[in-house]
C-alpha cells in the first residue's frame, strides 16, 4: 500500500485520488480555525506560494476532534482561511485523526510516522512530509514552525 492509493473528499465532498498527486512534494496538516496554532496558515500559505512551481502541495484537513476547535461547515472553514489567511492551497473535508473513525489516510501516515505518543496526533496543525517518490519522509510536532522545516521540503523539491 502507498500514500497514491488513497481516495479523500474535497470540502465540497467530491472524491479525489491521491494519485493526483504523484510526483509531488507532499505537506499534510490537520488544521483547525479556532486554535492557537491556526496563525500558522500564514507560514504553510508562505511555503506554498513559494514551492508550488516546484511541484509543492499542501493538503489541509481540518480536524474538530481537540477540542471542537474546527467548528462550521467544510464552506465555512475554507472562506474563512481564505478571508483571514489568503490560502489558496486545497482544503479538503473535515476528518477525524484519531480513533476508530479516523480517516484511513492519518491511519497511513501515523503508523509510517509515528510519534512521541506512538502513533496518535497530540494536537491540531501535525504535519507530515512526504516526497516526490510517496515515502512519509517526516512528521512534524503542532509547535514545529512550517518555515522550521523549508530546508528539508527545497532538499525533497530538488531530487527527481
Amino acid at each position: 500500500m502507498s500514500i497514491y492509493d488513497f481516495e479523500v473528499l474535497d470540502a465540497k465532498g467530491n472524491k479525489v485520488a491521491l494519485s493526483d498527486y504523484q510526483g509531488k512534494v507532499l505537506l499534510i496538516v490537520n488544521t483547525a480555525t479556532g486554535c492557537g496554532f491556526t496563525p500558522q496558515y500564514n507560514d504553510l500559505q508562505a511555503l506554498y506560494e513559494k514551492y508550488r512551481d516546484q511541484g509543492f502541495e499542501i493538503l489541509d484537513f481540518p480536524c474538530n476532534q481537540f477540542l471542537g476547535q474546527a467548528p462550521g461547515t467544510n464552506e465555512e472553514i475554507v472562506s474563512f482561511c481564505q478571508i483571514n489567511y489568503n490560502v489558496t492551497f486545497k482544503t479538503f473535508a473535515k476528518v477525524n485523526v484519531n480513533g476508530r473513525n479516523a480517516e484511513p489516510l492519518f491511519k497511513y501516515l501515523k503508523e509510517k510516522a509515528p510519534g512521541s505518543l506512538g502513533s496518535a496526533i497530540k494536537w491540531n496543525f501535525t504535519k507530515f512530509l512526504v516526497s516526490r517518490d510517496g515515502e512519509v519522509a517526516g512528521r512534524y510536532a503542532p509547535t514545529a514552525e512550517p518555515l522550521s522545516f523549508e530546508n528539508q521540503i527545497k532538499a525533497m523539491l530538488s531530487k527527481r
